[in-house]
Protein backbone atom coordinates (compact mmCIF):
# COMPACT_ATOMS: atom_id res chain seq x y z
CA UNK A 1 0.00 0.00 0.00
CA UNK A 2 1.16 3.20 -1.13
CA UNK A 3 1.55 5.78 1.59
CA UNK A 4 2.41 9.68 0.62
CA UNK A 5 3.87 12.35 1.63
CA UNK A 6 2.99 15.89 0.01
CA UNK A 7 4.77 19.15 1.19
CA UNK A 8 3.57 22.81 -0.26
CA UNK A 9 0.11 21.35 0.33
CA UNK A 10 -1.95 24.01 0.63
CA UNK A 11 -0.87 25.83 -2.60
CA UNK A 12 -2.49 26.41 -5.96
CA UNK A 13 -0.99 22.83 -7.27
CA UNK A 14 -0.96 21.33 -3.99
CA UNK A 15 -4.49 21.44 -3.31
CA UNK A 16 -5.90 20.26 -6.04
CA UNK A 17 -2.99 17.40 -6.59
CA UNK A 18 -3.97 16.30 -2.73
CA UNK A 19 -7.51 15.86 -3.28
CA UNK A 20 -6.87 13.55 -6.53
CA UNK A 21 -4.26 11.66 -4.54
CA UNK A 22 -7.00 11.04 -1.53
CA UNK A 23 -9.12 9.92 -4.60
CA UNK A 24 -6.56 7.16 -5.99
CA UNK A 25 -4.89 5.84 -2.75
CA UNK A 26 -6.94 6.61 0.19
CA UNK A 27 -7.89 9.58 2.13
CA UNK A 28 -5.56 8.16 5.25
CA UNK A 29 -2.86 7.18 2.64
CA UNK A 30 -2.34 11.04 1.88
CA UNK A 31 -0.06 13.00 4.08
CA UNK A 32 -0.10 16.97 3.41
CA UNK A 33 2.21 19.31 4.73
CA UNK A 34 2.91 23.23 4.65
CA UNK A 35 4.67 25.44 6.65
CA UNK A 36 1.22 27.18 7.83
CA UNK A 37 -1.51 24.98 8.75
CA UNK A 38 -4.92 25.16 6.50
CA UNK A 39 -7.24 27.94 7.17
CA UNK A 40 -9.83 25.86 7.50
CA UNK A 41 -10.31 24.27 9.90
CA UNK A 42 -11.87 21.59 8.78
CA UNK A 43 -9.39 20.49 6.14
CA UNK A 44 -10.15 17.14 4.45
CA UNK A 45 -7.57 14.55 5.26
CA UNK A 46 -4.62 14.27 6.81
CA UNK A 47 -2.37 17.32 7.60
CA UNK A 48 0.74 18.65 9.43
CA UNK A 49 2.32 22.03 9.98
CA UNK A 50 6.18 21.53 8.06
CA UNK A 51 8.65 23.32 7.57
CA UNK A 52 10.82 21.33 4.39
CA UNK A 53 13.98 23.51 5.89
CA UNK A 54 13.58 20.97 8.75
CA UNK A 55 15.25 17.89 7.66
CA UNK A 56 14.60 15.73 10.96
CA UNK A 57 11.27 16.80 11.25
CA UNK A 58 10.62 15.19 7.42
CA UNK A 59 12.30 11.88 8.19
CA UNK A 60 9.68 12.21 10.92
CA UNK A 61 6.77 11.78 9.36
CA UNK A 62 8.61 9.62 6.79
CA UNK A 63 9.43 6.78 9.19
CA UNK A 64 5.96 7.32 11.65
CA UNK A 65 3.91 7.00 8.41
CA UNK A 66 6.25 4.74 6.31
CA UNK A 67 6.00 7.05 3.73
CA UNK A 68 7.14 5.60 0.08
CA UNK A 69 6.33 8.55 -2.10
CA UNK A 70 6.67 12.13 -1.97
CA UNK A 71 5.52 15.14 -3.38
CA UNK A 72 7.59 17.86 -2.81
CA UNK A 73 5.79 20.62 -3.96
CA UNK A 74 6.98 23.15 -1.16
CA UNK A 75 8.99 26.61 -2.96
CA UNK A 76 8.66 30.49 -3.78
CA UNK A 77 7.42 30.92 -6.76
CA UNK A 78 8.67 33.55 -9.72
CA UNK A 79 7.02 36.77 -8.67
CA UNK A 80 7.67 36.08 -5.14
CA UNK A 81 11.05 35.39 -5.31
CA UNK A 82 12.19 38.26 -6.95
CA UNK A 83 11.46 40.13 -3.80
CA UNK A 84 13.20 37.90 -1.78
CA UNK A 85 16.03 36.03 -3.80
CA UNK A 86 17.91 34.46 -1.11
CA UNK A 87 14.98 33.10 0.59
CA UNK A 88 13.94 31.71 -2.70
CA UNK A 89 17.44 30.03 -2.95
CA UNK A 90 17.32 28.44 0.45
CA UNK A 91 13.74 26.97 0.54
CA UNK A 92 13.53 26.05 -3.11
CA UNK A 93 17.04 24.43 -3.07
CA UNK A 94 17.78 23.31 0.52
CA UNK A 95 13.97 22.03 0.55
CA UNK A 96 14.88 20.17 -2.14
CA UNK A 97 18.27 18.48 -1.21
CA UNK A 98 16.66 17.65 2.44
CA UNK A 99 14.48 15.63 0.28
CA UNK A 100 16.50 13.49 -2.17
CA UNK A 101 18.67 12.89 0.87
CA UNK A 102 16.09 11.54 2.30
CA UNK A 103 14.29 9.59 0.15
CA UNK A 104 17.90 8.76 -1.10
CA UNK A 105 18.16 7.50 3.08
CA UNK A 106 15.16 5.60 3.71
CA UNK A 107 14.70 4.04 -0.70
CA UNK A 108 11.75 6.16 -1.28
CA UNK A 109 9.66 4.37 -4.46
CA UNK A 110 9.07 7.41 -6.06
CA UNK A 111 9.82 11.50 -5.89
CA UNK A 112 7.90 14.22 -7.65
CA UNK A 113 9.03 17.74 -7.79
CA UNK A 114 7.53 20.41 -9.97
CA UNK A 115 9.96 22.50 -12.43
CA UNK A 116 8.57 25.04 -15.20
CA UNK A 117 8.76 26.93 -17.55
CA UNK A 118 10.93 29.37 -15.76
CA UNK A 119 14.00 27.15 -16.37
CA UNK A 120 14.19 28.94 -20.10
CA UNK A 121 15.57 32.19 -20.71
CA UNK A 122 15.92 35.19 -23.07
CA UNK A 123 18.34 33.32 -25.54
CA UNK A 124 15.94 30.45 -25.42
CA UNK A 125 13.94 29.61 -28.60
CA UNK A 126 10.63 31.19 -27.94
CA UNK A 127 8.34 29.12 -29.73
CA UNK A 128 8.11 25.37 -30.00
CA UNK A 129 10.81 25.54 -27.21
CA UNK A 130 12.34 22.22 -27.24
CA UNK A 131 12.99 19.79 -24.43
CA UNK A 132 17.02 19.98 -24.73
CA UNK A 133 18.02 23.75 -25.47
CA UNK A 134 19.74 27.13 -23.98
CA UNK A 135 18.53 27.12 -20.44
CA UNK A 136 19.88 30.42 -19.25
CA UNK A 137 17.25 31.92 -16.79
CA UNK A 138 17.33 35.76 -15.94
CA UNK A 139 15.09 34.94 -12.56
CA UNK A 140 16.43 33.55 -9.13
CA UNK A 141 13.04 31.03 -9.24
CA UNK A 142 14.21 29.96 -12.82
CA UNK A 143 17.95 29.08 -11.89
CA UNK A 144 16.81 27.28 -8.73
CA UNK A 145 14.44 24.78 -11.30
CA UNK A 146 17.32 24.61 -13.75
CA UNK A 147 20.02 23.63 -10.56
CA UNK A 148 16.64 21.51 -9.41
CA UNK A 149 16.58 19.52 -12.39
CA UNK A 150 20.17 18.73 -12.60
CA UNK A 151 20.14 17.57 -8.84
CA UNK A 152 16.92 14.93 -9.90
CA UNK A 153 19.08 13.79 -13.15
CA UNK A 154 22.08 13.62 -10.82
CA UNK A 155 20.54 11.41 -7.45
CA UNK A 156 18.70 9.63 -10.08
CA UNK A 157 21.40 8.65 -12.45
CA UNK A 158 24.03 8.32 -9.05
CA UNK A 159 21.82 7.11 -6.53
CA UNK A 160 19.25 5.48 -8.75
CA UNK A 161 16.48 6.90 -7.20
CA UNK A 162 13.04 6.99 -9.12
CA UNK A 163 12.41 10.86 -9.80
CA UNK A 164 9.84 12.65 -11.85
CA UNK A 165 9.30 16.04 -13.29
CA UNK A 166 7.52 17.87 -15.69
CA UNK A 167 7.91 21.69 -16.48
CA UNK A 168 4.50 23.14 -16.17
CA UNK A 169 3.22 26.22 -17.91
CA UNK A 170 1.36 28.81 -16.03
CA UNK A 171 -1.59 26.53 -14.48
CA UNK A 172 -5.00 28.51 -13.94
CA UNK A 173 -7.63 26.52 -11.49
CA UNK A 174 -10.91 28.04 -9.82
CA UNK A 175 -10.01 25.82 -6.32
CA UNK A 176 -7.22 28.20 -4.44
CA UNK A 177 -5.98 31.78 -4.85
CA UNK A 178 -2.38 32.30 -7.01
CA UNK A 179 0.50 31.79 -4.82
CA UNK A 180 2.60 34.70 -6.22
CA UNK A 181 4.17 33.66 -9.81
CA UNK A 182 4.53 35.50 -12.77
CA UNK A 183 1.05 33.71 -14.49
CA UNK A 184 -1.10 33.95 -11.58
CA UNK A 185 -2.62 37.26 -13.85
CA UNK A 186 -4.85 34.36 -15.94
CA UNK A 187 -6.42 33.32 -12.24
CA UNK A 188 -6.74 37.08 -11.18
CA UNK A 189 -8.67 38.22 -14.45
CA UNK A 190 -11.64 35.42 -13.54
CA UNK A 191 -12.11 36.79 -10.08
CA UNK A 192 -11.83 40.44 -11.17
CA UNK A 193 -14.11 40.09 -14.16
CA UNK A 194 -17.47 38.59 -11.81
CA UNK A 195 -16.29 41.35 -8.93
CA UNK A 196 -15.75 44.24 -10.88
CA UNK A 197 -16.36 43.20 -14.46
CA UNK A 198 -13.04 45.19 -15.20
CA UNK A 199 -9.16 43.97 -14.84
CA UNK A 200 -5.81 46.00 -14.93
CA UNK A 201 -3.06 43.32 -16.36
CA UNK A 202 0.35 43.61 -15.20
CA UNK A 203 1.67 41.99 -18.55
CA UNK A 204 1.43 43.60 -22.40
CA UNK A 205 -1.25 42.98 -23.98
CA UNK A 206 0.32 40.76 -26.82
CA UNK A 207 2.98 38.56 -24.03
CA UNK A 208 1.83 35.22 -25.07
CA UNK A 209 2.95 32.49 -22.63
CA UNK A 210 2.09 29.01 -22.65
CA UNK A 211 -0.49 28.20 -20.21
CA UNK A 212 -2.70 25.09 -18.44
CA UNK A 213 -6.23 24.33 -16.74
CA UNK A 214 -5.15 22.59 -13.55
CA UNK A 215 -7.30 19.31 -14.37
CA UNK A 216 -4.57 19.06 -16.98
CA UNK A 217 -1.65 19.52 -15.04
CA UNK A 218 -2.89 17.18 -12.38
CA UNK A 219 -3.87 14.42 -14.67
CA UNK A 220 -0.43 15.00 -16.42
CA UNK A 221 1.28 14.48 -12.83
CA UNK A 222 -0.20 11.16 -11.90
CA UNK A 223 -0.32 10.35 -15.81
CA UNK A 224 3.88 10.34 -14.77
CA UNK A 225 4.03 8.87 -11.50
CA UNK A 226 2.03 5.94 -13.16
CA UNK A 227 4.18 5.20 -16.63
CA UNK A 228 6.52 2.36 -16.50
CA UNK A 229 10.21 3.83 -15.55
CA UNK A 230 11.82 1.85 -18.14
CA UNK A 231 10.21 3.78 -21.07
CA UNK A 232 10.73 7.49 -19.38
CA UNK A 233 14.01 8.88 -21.36
CA UNK A 234 14.46 12.26 -20.04
CA UNK A 235 15.82 12.57 -16.08
CA UNK A 236 15.45 16.45 -15.53
CA UNK A 237 11.89 17.28 -16.16
CA UNK A 238 9.46 17.20 -19.42
CA UNK A 239 8.23 19.66 -21.07
CA UNK A 240 4.05 19.84 -21.42
CA UNK A 241 2.01 22.03 -23.57
CA UNK A 242 -1.42 23.43 -22.69
CA UNK A 243 -2.46 26.46 -24.90
CA UNK A 244 -0.88 29.52 -25.55
CA UNK A 245 -2.53 33.31 -25.31
CA UNK A 246 -1.95 37.00 -25.15
CA UNK A 247 -4.01 39.00 -22.08
CA UNK A 248 -5.55 40.34 -25.00
CA UNK A 249 -6.59 36.53 -25.51
CA UNK A 250 -7.85 36.33 -22.03
CA UNK A 251 -9.95 38.83 -22.27
CA UNK A 252 -11.49 38.00 -25.66
CA UNK A 253 -12.60 34.98 -24.23
CA UNK A 254 -13.95 36.48 -21.61
CA UNK A 255 -16.30 38.91 -23.15
CA UNK A 256 -17.55 36.09 -24.84
CA UNK A 257 -19.43 35.37 -21.69
CA UNK A 258 -19.55 38.29 -19.44
CA UNK A 259 -19.36 41.02 -22.41
CA UNK A 260 -19.32 44.23 -20.91
CA UNK A 261 -15.63 43.22 -19.22
CA UNK A 262 -13.16 45.68 -19.90
CA UNK A 263 -9.38 45.06 -19.56
CA UNK A 264 -6.36 47.70 -19.60
CA UNK A 265 -2.64 47.22 -19.54
CA UNK A 266 -0.26 48.64 -17.12
CA UNK A 267 3.04 46.08 -17.40
CA UNK A 268 5.07 45.84 -14.01
CA UNK A 269 8.02 43.71 -12.70
CA UNK A 270 6.23 40.86 -14.30
CA UNK A 271 6.51 41.54 -17.75
CA UNK A 272 10.29 41.69 -17.77
CA UNK A 273 9.65 38.07 -16.33
CA UNK A 274 7.33 36.97 -18.99
CA UNK A 275 9.21 38.06 -22.06
CA UNK A 276 12.08 36.01 -20.85
CA UNK A 277 9.87 32.93 -21.40
CA UNK A 278 8.61 30.77 -24.18
CA UNK A 279 5.66 31.51 -25.89
CA UNK A 280 4.85 27.73 -26.78
CA UNK A 281 6.09 24.54 -25.67
CA UNK A 282 7.40 21.27 -27.48
CA UNK A 283 6.34 18.31 -25.72
CA UNK A 284 6.94 15.71 -28.45
CA UNK A 285 8.99 13.45 -25.34
CA UNK A 286 5.91 13.80 -23.24
CA UNK A 287 3.65 12.41 -25.74
CA UNK A 288 5.95 9.77 -26.97
CA UNK A 289 7.16 8.59 -23.96
CA UNK A 290 4.33 8.44 -21.44
CA UNK A 291 1.07 9.34 -24.08
CA UNK A 292 0.24 13.11 -22.70
CA UNK A 293 -2.35 15.18 -24.09
CA UNK A 294 -3.87 18.18 -22.92
CA UNK A 295 -7.69 18.51 -22.65
CA UNK A 296 -8.83 22.01 -22.18
CA UNK A 297 -8.26 25.08 -24.80
CA UNK A 298 -8.54 28.83 -23.71
CA UNK A 299 -12.27 29.02 -24.45
CA UNK A 300 -12.76 25.64 -22.41
CA UNK A 301 -10.54 27.06 -18.92
CA UNK A 302 -13.09 30.35 -19.31
CA UNK A 303 -16.21 28.41 -19.21
CA UNK A 304 -15.34 26.09 -16.22
CA UNK A 305 -13.54 29.40 -14.21
CA UNK A 306 -16.35 30.97 -14.67
CA UNK A 307 -19.02 28.49 -13.78
CA UNK A 308 -17.14 27.39 -10.84
CA UNK A 309 -16.45 30.93 -9.64
CA UNK A 310 -20.20 31.94 -10.02
CA UNK A 311 -21.07 28.90 -7.74
CA UNK A 312 -18.33 30.22 -5.12
CA UNK A 313 -19.59 33.47 -5.01
CA UNK A 314 -23.42 32.67 -4.60
CA UNK A 315 -22.50 30.14 -2.12
CA UNK A 316 -20.58 32.74 0.12
CA UNK A 317 -23.87 34.99 -0.65
CA UNK A 318 -26.05 32.68 0.64
CA UNK A 319 -24.01 31.76 3.67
Amino acid sequence: MEQILVTGALGQLGTELVAELQNKYGTEQVFATDIHPPMNKKYHGNFEALDVLEKKAIEGLILRYEITQIYHLAAILSANAEKSPNLAWHINMDGLINVLELAKEHKINKVYWPSSIAVFGPDTPKTNTPQNTVMNPNTIYGITKVAGEKLCAYYNEKFDLDIRSIRYPGLIGHKSFPGGGTTDYAVEIYHEALKTGKFSAPLAENEMLPMMFMPDAVRATLELMDADKEKLSIKTSYNIAGTSFTPKDIAKSIQKIIPGFNINFHPDFRQNIAASWPNSIDDSYARNDWNWKVAYNLDDITKEMISHLRIKRQAIKVY
